[in-house]
């Protein structure tokens, strides 16, 4: 796994050709929803590498495919339903769909770098070169995190975007390094109180559940009783983790990307204004700070109620023998679980949705200059590094045994 992070850091930092670094880093300074996705790339795509676009088609083509499941039952059914075969099937659907994802995301990154002046002006065949690189970057390193999970510890691709956020903080501290004023040392000390604090609640309502005591009947075979022992369903608090984040952030900086496009391609120079007047609202920082919780709100019900289907897992208990002490097998379990999720989940979707604004919070009452994905990067970190640890305590105890 270290060897695979080694391979992964050295590819991001091999830049394709026509590279302007000055304009390069002018545009990314300026620019939220590249900062976003730089950190998918693991660093990559500030530095336009080969891997520029990181794990970002592999999580946007596994976000697809889990959406489709809800409307085509076929994929439902060969994902819940047909085992380990139909769960490796459909894994090769969503590495098929890489591919195309990957090449559409490097022309469009391509041409609007090329607008933008971070790029040298490039005829087709070097366009063509560049976005196969690219796609081919994105396959390589989708590999490489699968190489990571089935030999390794934990989430290959977790991992490598983990490995991205890590290799970025000596960079940032060296920048804090440099610019320390000994007038803003209070101001220091209660960003590391608070950081410590929103650490902590990360941590808490990761781990957060609300057990839900299941009894298994008690079945007679020959001589022999079965069952009746107690036990409990773990729902938790945060069943959707990072992903409602990525989704609200896809889709509310989608419209600025498409705006910034138009208004560095538009030819008329009423459309270009348009487009400029429109990206400056929607960059407004209130009004996107709003837009943002609202979304990370709901979209956190939303891919809760896609991973979670308190129908099947009704349907599985009852298939088991097992029963929730006080409530009728069958319909009534079920509702029963979608009552209780709804009201956990409450907690977790606000929680969500003040992890992602709080950068923009901090922003906005002290002045100070933060990343807007400030809280999906602790979000990240702190869940990779809890998988990690149970990983391993799982592979100690393996071996103890």
């Amino acid at each position: 796994m270290v060897v695979a992070l080694v391979i992964f850091r050295l590819l991001s930092t091999i830049p394709i050709s026509g590279i302007d670094q000055a304009k390069l880093r002018s545009f990314f300074s300026g620019s939220d929803f590249f900062g976003f996705l730089n950190i998918f790339s693991g660093g990559g795509m500030s530095k336009l590498s080969i891997v520029m676009l990181g794990v970002g088609p592999t999580i946007t083509a596994s976000i697809i495919m889990q959406l489709l499941t809800m409307m085509v039952p076929k994929l439902k059914a060969m994902y819940q339903e047909e085992g380990e075969a139909g769960r490796k099937r459909f894994s090769q659907y969503s590495r098929l769909l890489t591919v195309p994802i990957a090449f559409v995301q490097g022309f469009g990154f391509l041409t609007l770098l090329s607008k933008a002046g971070a790029l040298a002006p490039m005829d087709f065949t070097a366009m063509l070169v560049n976005i196969l690189i690219i796609t081919a970057g994105s396959v390589l390193l989708m590999w490489i995190g699968e190489l990571m999970t089935e030999f390794g510890i934990g989430n290959g691709t977790s991992m490598i975007i983990f490995a991205g956020i890590v290799a970025s903080l000596p960079t940032s501290l060296s920048q804090m390094a440099l610019s320390f004023n000994v007038a803003q040392i209070p101001m220091y000390i209660l960003f590391a109180v608070a950081a410590i604090l929103v650490i902590y609640g990360v941590v808490y309502i990761t781990e957060a559940e609300r057990p839900v005591p299941v009894t298994y009947a008690k079945r007679v075979r020959g001589s022999k009783v079965f069952g009746g022992v107690s036990t409990y369903l773990p729902l938790r608090v945060n069943q959707a983790g990072v992903i409602p984040i990525i989704f609200a952030m896809s889709i509310l900086l989608f419209p600025q990307m498409i705006f910034q496009f138009v208004a560095s391609m538009a030819t008329n120079e009423t459309v270009r204004t348009i487009a400029k007047n429109l990206n400056n609202f929607s960059s407004n920082s209130w009004v996107y700070a709003i837009s943002y919780f609202v979304l990370v709100f709901l979209f956190t019900y939303f891919y809760t109620a896609v991973t979670f289907d308190p129908d099947q897992i009704s349907k599985n208990l009852q298939q088991n023998g097992a029963f929730i002490p006080g409530v009728r097998p069958g319909q009534s379990t079920s509702e029963y679980l979608a009552k209780v999720l709804t009201r956990i989940t409450l907690v977790g979707a606000l929680f969500l949705g003040f992890i992602a604004v709080l950068p923009l919070i901090v922003k906005g009452v002290t002045g100070i200059t933060s990343v807007a994905i400030g809280g999906t990067a602790i979000l990240i970190v702190v869940s990779v590094v809890i998988d990690l640890i149970k990983k391993i305590e799982a592979q100690v105890t393996m071996r103890e045994y």
